[in-house]
């Protein structure tokens, strides 16, 4: 599919979620269904409590921050921020000198999720628009990189993991939730727009997906969970869809060798 229709679609969706207050899943319109929602996905209800209500809008497929280690001081950036529910998580952990940095492409996510930030006081985080095929941050300039369903999202994932790498300081860690799949997906959900909205349509299969991070130039790549997916999936693909938290790191460069 061409890439400009797709990214242009599933802009528009999601910037109509963020506007309406909806989630992607049709039957979750209601605030104490996106609070099941989240557990069923991995947050607790302390996760849950410890956030602002408006940013869990019932989208991901996992808990990254619940797997990144995350410690105090370090800087994170999350790959499509969405309504900030894990910007707003990371920052809880990182603390006062750290940092928690959320980037997304729809310009409504973005609004929604600084005007949480200022409502409730958040300091140390910061949500900036852009693309997580070009992501607007220096290199490496941060310590973990974590992502919520969403890079499933881009076309050129190579790219994606490319720019991760890019950015994330020597030493430095990815914790990425997602969606991947067990053998290929049929040729029309490959081709529906709504399935491409739906983290379905591109999913990669779970090997496909390791190996493209790797190329991208981590190392000790490896899925650290792994669970089917059957929320808001339809029939003939339920138990083929797979919710993995997969990890990564950036080795450390070697010192120069003087003679």
């Amino acid at each position: 599919m061409e890439e400009k229709k797709v990214k242009e679609f599933v802009k528009k969706r999601y910037g109509e979620m963020a506007e309406q207050g909806a989630s992607c899943c049709s039957s979750c319109d209601t605030t104490s269904s996106l609070a099941e929602l989240g557990k069923k996905i991995g947050y607790t209800d302390e996760d849950l409590q410890n956030v602002p209500e408006a940013s869990n809008m019932g989208l991901g497929c996992g808990n990254p921050v619940a797997f990144a280690a995350l410690k105090e001081g370090d800087t994170v950036l999350d790959l499509g921020s969405g309504g900030g529910i894990d910007v707003f998580l990371a920052a809880k952990r990182v603390g006062p000198t750290g940092k928690a940095i959320g980037v997304d492409m729809t310009e409504a996510m973005v609004t929604k999720a600084k005007a949480t930030a200022e409502k409730y006081g958040y300091d140390n985080v910061e949500f900036r628009l852009g693309e997580i095929e070009n992501l607007p941050l220096e290199d490496n300039s941060v310590d973990i990189i974590i992502s919520n369903c969403v890079v499933n999202l881009a076309l050129d994932k190579e790219k994606v993991f490319r720019e991760a790498f890019r950015v994330l300081k020597p030493g430095g860690r990815i914790m990425i939730s997602d969606l991947v799949t067990e053998g290929d997906l049929p040729k029309d959900v490959k081709q529906s727009f709504d399935a491409w909205a739906g983290c379905i349509a591109g999913a990669l299969e779970k090997q496909k997906y390791i190996d493209t991070i790797r190329k991208a130039g981590f190392k000790r790549v490896k899925i650290v969970s792994e669970a089917a997916y059957d929320i808001d999936v339809q029939d003939d693909l339920k138990g083929k869809i797979i919710s993995v938290k997969v990890e990564g790191q950036k080795k450390l460069s070697l010192p120069d060798r003087h003679p």
